[in-house]
């Protein structure tokens, strides 16, 4: 077989950003695990083609491979296992909702022996429309209304993490009217900084997450001044897409300080670390794995609470991205091509970059305009074999950030009408999707073993309408009809 030809580098792709050898290589770590190139050069999820599945669900769609999806999720748990019986303690693994939930995805995530995490009253309904046991749910937020506190209590929540002093005598107060006495955690900020953009670090001192930890004491004194509350332990999380384990070593020796001053006023069975292991979005990222990730961090717990002379606490954990995220990917259509010269040196120099557009955008896929974040692409329906040119891949709505792949080298023969698939968009895609321009959100598929079937179906115009109470649809389907016969 003829392979393509070496493209020179294109002074406009970011400094990590490589030339492929071959543009339709599916790089290592990015893609799940049973993504792979048909022989013919398609590209195949869970047994189906990337063809079939836009031609059963339309594009853009979310595909969940569901085999990936619960390996991951018992492979998470096991490593955590395994490090923490070694040092003599257990651990407890939380699955992050906030990184995708649907009722399925909280039904395999409990399978898998998980605890769950939500954020909100509508995940929490979730979770409970998934047949998860209350007692294994965990509810986080800065801001929790009364109504979802009452509930969460109300339904026999496992713990609910404090954020807020004001917090304390309001979850004392629901815990009370229900006859309860309900388990909290403490969120403090460790004051450690995750190595990511800066809407993605969450424990330093000047953000709405969490207590300073100067302030921990006076209000761990005030959760035991409840009897309607059991203090469980402390809680941080030191950010997101973090790819190694110093900022969990640090928080973790910060926060066992604390530990052993609390210990003086009572028992504290828990310590919980949080989340935000990373994965690759691009060739470039090298995140550790997490069996090593697990290993560093009970190390260093071992160590600390050696060194204080207090007991090993029980250590949970909230993995998210790191279970789902490698395992979803998003198919587009491609609609336009277009040839940008850009002049890139004061001499007045240029260089072409390519916008490829598709039918989706930063209504499926905010990442990127949101966090600047990094994402691969590559043609799904075919191979090619003409040499890699430079590539941004754009959505469809109207603003000049609307980018869902900022760089990237595709083959050069990209057209209309190509299928393309962007790799590990399992985590915070749908989740904070939109209806941006009126579009709907696209529904979630998952594939395995060569069946699909939908976990949340795709919006239509109906259903972007329905809220609107001047909407006639009579009067809207007859209109589009006779446009569709002049047509």
């Amino acid at each position: 077989m003829a392979t393509p030809e070496t493209p020179v580098p294109n002074p406009l792709a970011p400094p990590w950003l490589r030339v492929p050898a071959d543009a339709n290589d599916l790089a290592p770590g990015l893609w799940s695990r049973t993504a792979h190139r048909t022989a013919g050069g398609e590209l195949t999820v869970g047994g189906l083609s990337a063809a079939e599945l836009a031609r059963r669900f339309g594009t853009p769609v979310y595909v969940i491979d569901e085999e990936d999806a619960r390996d991951r999720a018992a492979e998470v748990r096991s490593a955590f296992d395994r490090a923490f019986t070694e040092i003599g303690t257990a651990a407890k693994v939380y699955y992050a909702g906030k990184a995708f939930l649907s009722v399925e995805v909280a039904r395999w995530m409990d399978a898998a022996g998980l605890f769950i995490d939500v954020c909100s009253g509508g995940e929490l309904a979730v979770a409970l429309a998934a047949g998860v046991d209350p007692e294994r749910l965990g509810f986080h937020g800065n801001n929790k209304s009364l109504a979802e506190i009452d509930q969460a209590v109300g339904v026999g929540i496992g713990a609910i993490v404090i954020d807020s002093l004001q917090e304390i005598d309001r979850v004392a107060a629901a815990a009370e009217r229900h006859g309860v006495v309900q388990s909290v955690r403490l969120r403090v900020n460790s004051g450690v900084h995750a190595h990511t953009h800066a809407f993605l670090a969450t424990a330093h001192e000047d953000q709405k997450f969490g207590i300073a930890l100067e302030h921990a004491v006076e209000a761990v004194e005030q959760i035991r001044s409840h009897a309607s509350l059991a203090f469980r332990g402390l809680h941080c999380h030191i950010g997101s897409q973090i790819f190694g384990a110093d900022g969990f070593a640090e928080s973790a020796s910060r926060l066992l300080t604390l530990h052993k001053r609390l210990l003086d006023g009572g028992d504290v069975p828990e310590l919980n670390l949080g989340g935000g292991f990373g994965i690759a979005y691009t060739a470039a990222d090298d995140p550790a794995p997490i069996e090593q990730l697990a290993r560093l961090i009970a190390a260093t717990v071992a160590a600390g609470c050696e060194e204080l002379d207090i007991p090993t606490p029980v250590v949970a954990f909230e993995p998210g991205r790191s279970i789902i995220g490698t395992a979803g990917l998003t198919l587009y259509t491609v609609g336009t091509t277009k040839d940008v010269p850009v002049t890139f040196q004061d001499d007045g120099e240029t260089a072409v970059r390519r916008y490829v557009s598709v039918d989706g955008g930063m209504s499926d896929n905010a990442r990127t305009a949101l966090y600047e974040a990094e994402y691969s692409v590559r043609i799904a329906g075919r191979s090619s074999q003409a040499a890699a040119q430079l590539v941004r891949v754009a959505g469809k709505h109207c603003e000049s950030g609307d980018i869902v792949v900022n760089a990237e080298y595709l083959p050069g023969d990209v057209v209309p009408g190509d299928l393309l698939a962007v790799p590990a968009t399992g985590a915070y895609c749908f989740a904070l999707s939109s209806n941006y321009n009126y579009l709907g959100r696209p529904p979630v598929v998952a594939v395995r073993d060569g069946e699909a079937r939908v976990l949340v179906r795709g919006e239509t115009i109906d259903d972007l309408l329905a809220r609107d109470t001047a909407y006639d649809r009579g009067t809207v389907r007859s209109l589009i009809s006779k446009e569709s016969d002049r047509a």
